[in-house]
């Protein structure tokens, strides 16, 4: 049956490749079906592992990875249709060119892996997936581990991260497509899942309850819409919104806002900050700001102190790009390309990376920004360790489909990874309290505005992920790869 695939019709080979990639894509969120991805992925291994070359091989990973992406990033059309005049002739260009640019590393996966049998093909696209996180800016996003959130297989990220979680997926799907009898190869992958799933289980004790003297944090959700959010006098009245919702109910002892939730620059907001720090009756408040150093522009974190100075502000890092700058603004200027959310000046500046921010009465936070909490290593990276995360997104440019709720998956893996609760405010949602091993304690539903109060849940002690990284799994990676390598070269020779 394989044989014939390989030398039947093009056309064929093109469905299969395509459709399996978008089976495989119903692992993400908000469908979350991992069983999916696991299945898709040993049918693509079954198949290509009988590749008669290394050409045909690449390109059915590339139509493969192509049918996953195209499903699982269909939100990246989003932004371009906030400004549908200017941006929307953009949006199927930005889907198809992310979609079969990222498979790319899949396509090199199958090419290199062909040698190796289903285990060697397995290694080669788990370290095509650390590439991915890593090589031009990264962008680990849609990771084929991320939909076992919702399961205890997921608490295995605190010794792998979720690119760990990742391979270990990656391998028990290789099961089924060894040269084993049909029975067995059924009964090693059962047996495999079986094992990680009780592995998760043993991992997965409760969260600690957070201590009777636990400070409350609020989260607060103004669901700005984003082609409302910088409209004059839409965006007072959210501005106004936010402060209602903070000045609401038994005072806090942390307030969040959401990214650029402050329509002003900091250098003009001391009014603004000044009601902030009134609403919040004696509690610190973090709020997501714009700085302005004419023609350098940031996109900030300020925390705000119970006397509304400005007691620390963190400058994002790790900038989106074509969102947040354009590469080779210069020249693709000239054909109208310009930064989605990017000021006149040409962009925003990135920050000097990643660092805490003290919080007046709780201590350091370590800060993230919207895309930077996809970024596990440089989350990890951040020194000196603090008692809790805090991001603030704005998922307003993602729509109300899948986005967001892929982004909030990873922001959970952070928490699993790293041993440390969330404080997550997004303007349109979901903004959540995220406990240390990455369970929701309390949300706000996406598209509606409102606040929630909880108390911080405590942090666990460093998990093996937080202090040693993906180094280990890049070695092991190496290591399997080769060897199956070795082994197949010595069963020819």
């Amino acid at each position: 049956m394989r044989d014939e695939f390989w030398i039947g019709p093009r056309w064929r080979r093109w469905v299969v490749g395509l459709s399996l990639g978008v089976v495989a894509a119903l692992g993400q969120a908000p469908v979350g079906w991992p069983l999916a991805t696991l299945l898709a992925f040993s049918a693509v291994f079954w198949l290509a592992v009988a590749a008669p070359n290394r050409r045909r091989a690449a390109v059915f990973g590339w139509l493969f990875a192509t049918g996953h992406f195209l499903l699982a990033l269909s939100w990246i059309v989003e932004p371009f249709l906030v400004d549908i005049a200017r941006h929307g002739w953009m949006a199927p260009f930005a889907l198809f060119f992310m979609a079969g640019g990222l498979a790319l590393f899949w396509a090199a996966a199958f090419a290199a892996g062909l040698g190796g049998g289903a285990l060697g093909l397995a290694a080669a696209l788990g370290l095509a997936e650390l590439g991915r996180a890593y090589l031009l800016t990264g962008f680990p996003w849609a990771q084929p581990g991320h939909g076992w959130i919702d399961t205890p297989v997921a608490q295995l990220a605190q010794i792998g991260g979720a690119l760990g979680l990742t391979a270990l997926t990656l391998g028990i799907a290789s099961l089924p497509a060894l040269r084993l009898s049909r029975p067995l190869r059924i009964a090693s992958a059962a047996g495999a899942l079986a094992v990680v799933w009780l592995g998760g289980m043993a991992l997965d004790r409760s969260a600690p309850v957070p201590a009777a003297d636990a400070p409350v944090v609020r989260i607060v959700q103004p669901n700005a819409p984003q082609d409302e959010k910088w409209v004059p006098g839409r965006a007072e009245m959210f501005f106004d919104r936010a402060l209602g919702f903070t000045a609401e109910g038994a005072a806090p002892d942390l307030v969040v806002w959401p990214e650029t939730s402050v329509p002003w620059f900091l250098s003009e907001a001391a009014p603004e900050l000044a009601l902030i720090a009134e609403a919040a009756r004696g509690a610190p408040a973090i709020v997501g700001i714009q700085r302005s150093e004419w023609p350098r522009f940031w996109n900030s974190l300020a925390v705000v102190a119970p006397d509304g100075s400005v007691a620390d502000v963190y400058d994002k890092s790790h900038l989106v790009p074509f969102g947040e700058y354009v590469p080779f603004a210069g020249l693709l200027g000239r054909f109208g390309i310009h930064g989605l959310a990017a000021n006149e000046g040409g962009g925003f500046t990135a920050g000097p990376g990643g660092r805490t921010v003290e919080i007046p009465g709780l201590g350091p936070a370590l800060p993230l920004i919207c895309y930077e909490g996809i970024f596990a290593e440089e989350v990890r990276a951040v020194s000196p360790r603090a008692g809790l995360m805090v991001l603030i997104t704005n998922d307003a440019w993602f729509g109300e489909v899948s986005g967001p709720y892929q982004h909030l998956v990873q922001a959970r893996f952070r928490s699993i990874e790293m041993g440390l609760p969330m404080v997550r405010a997004a303007n349109t949602g979901v903004s959540a309290v995220i406990d240390a091993r990455g369970g929701l304690v309390t949300a706000i539903p996406l598209g509606e505005a409102g606040w929630r109060d909880a108390p911080l849940p405590s942090a666990l002690a460093p998990p093996l992920y937080a202090r040693l990284g993906d180094l280990p799994l890049l070695g092991l990676l190496l290591l399997g790869f080769a060897a199956t390598l070795v082994r197949v070269r010595r069963r020819h020779d």
